[in-house]
This record gives structure tokens, C-alpha cells and sequence, in this order.
């Protein structure tokens, strides 16, 4: 039966008895492709019990019913397992990372979220700003619950005193190991700011805490949104 060139939709030949079945079978594949959303892509053997509709992209060691579907799509749809073999730029969400993954050809890779330059092979090495606002509270120091990411090359720092900071007379910006790295003497009214760009590229080498220090007294309140502006790298794919 000849079909569509990229979805591999089945098309009515003339004068064909039982056509519903074919109209059925590829309205069933629109449904599972279009608006591409799959529970996971880290799964290489099938849920035990799936629930109709649920959708997957088979992991690189498939097994069970999954066997020789690495990097497809599966739908559980009408209680079995159709697979569709993704074509190059199909896009998904993945709901359990929480991102958008792209196919190149040979694998889904993360889409970078910021400007990014990609390889044929997944690498990419994206520039991107990690905002975050943050309450303070009382004390000399307050580290965010938003990090800088694991090996992530930071250019720099920047933010912004959403409301007056009380207790203290001006304040630093950085990290533990270097609590004045991206500023230091900052006003505390609403409305400060601070662009503390790195004297060279700093790396992290594992997911670090911003630091905000209070100068001449301690913190009693108040709230900043802090910007961290970095370059972070993904290595090739399989």
C-alpha cells in the first residue's frame, strides 16, 4: 500500500473495501505524532502497566516489546505498541527532563535553551542567563536556592534590588569561595543594580550557590533578582 513520504501515513487506493480501517490507522499516527510530548526518552524496557495514549522514546538498549526500536517513538494505542521511526528535526517534549529534545539523524539531543552552536552530533556549546529573584533573610549572608550550573563558564553576574534590603549599609555579590566577585558596596534602596562581569571566565566544577553578604550590619529583609550570564557545553552524542 503506497503511504505518505514523512509520516508514512497510508493513503486509500481506488476502489479499496474496508477504507475506515486505513482513514483509522493514520488519523492513530497523527495522534500520537503531532504535537509531539513523551513521557520519557530513559526507558529501554516498556512499562508494565501503560495507559492508553502514553508515549515514549525507546532508550539505546531496548528490550521485551521494545527490541529493535532504539530512538522511536512508541504510542500505546488500543492496548499494543506502534512505533514510528522519527525523521530528521522531529521535535518532543520530554516530560520527566523537563526539556525539548530534537533527532539529528542518529539521536535525540537536548534543545539548547539559549543562542547556541550545535554539531552534527549533538555537541553545543550555548550561551544562556539562569534568572532567579530571592527573599532575603535575616543574617550576614544569604546563599540562593538557584545555582550556577555544574561546569557552566560564567562571564558574569548582574542584578537588580527588587525591595530595599534592611539591616545592612550596601552589599556584596558573589560566591563562598569569593563573596565580592561579582560586586561589593551596592546600594540596598530598591531599584540598585549591579553588573559584576568576571575579570576573566570563571568555571565552576560543580553546581554552585550565589552569595549576597551584607556590609555594616546584618540582613533583615528585603529581596533581589540576581542574572547568572554563562557558557555551558554538551558533549556528543552516540
Amino acid at each position: 500500500m503506497s503511504e505518505t513520504l514523512h509520516l508514512k501515513l497510508p493513503y486509500l487506493e481506488a476502489a479499496q473495501a474496508q477504507k475506515h480501517v486505513t482513514v483509522n490507522d493514520g488519523l492513530r499516527a497523527l495522534d500520537a505524532l503531532v504535537q509531539l510530548s513523551v513521557t520519557s526518552r530513559a526507558l529501554n524496557t516498556p512499562p508494565s502497566t501503560p495507559v492508553e495514549g502514553d508515549r515514549y522514546i525507546v532508550a539505546a538498549a531496548p528490550t521485551g516489546a521494545w527490541s529493535a526500536a532504539a530512538g522511536e517513538v512508541a504510542a500505546f494505542v488500543d492496548g499494543m505498541w506502534s512505533f514510528f521511526a522519527p525523521q530528521m528535526g522531529w521535535r518532543a517534549f520530554d516530560e520527566s527532563a523537563g526539556e525539548f529534545v530534537y533527532w539529528t539523524g542518529g539521536h535525540w539531543v537536548p534543545e539548547p535553551s539559549g543562542a547556541s552552536m550545535v554539531s552534527a552530533h549533538g555537541a553545543a556549546t550555548t550561551l544562556s542567563i539562569i534568572e532567579g529573584d530571592h527573599t532575603i533573610t535575616a543574617g550576614t549572608y544569604n546563599d540562593t536556592s538557584f545555582t550556577i550550573p555544574d561546569r557552566a563558564i560564567v562571564l558574569g553576574i548582574t542584578g537588580r534590588v527588587l525591595t530595599a534590603l534592611g539591616g545592612a549599609t550596601s552589599w556584596n555579590l558573589g560566591v563562598a569561595a569569593d563573596a565580592t566577585r561579582y560586586g561589593n558596596g551596592i546600594g540596598i534602596s530598591a531599584g540598585s543594580t549591579v553588573i559584576g562581569p568576571s575579570g576573566t571566565p570563571v568555571t565552576y566544577w560543580g553546581a554552585t550557590a550565589i552569595r549576597v553578604s551584607s556590609v555594616g550590619g546584618s540582613f533583615t529583609g528585603g529581596a533581589v533578582r540576581l542574572a547568572i550570564h554563562c557558557l555551558t557545553l554538551t558533549g556528543v552524542g552516540v
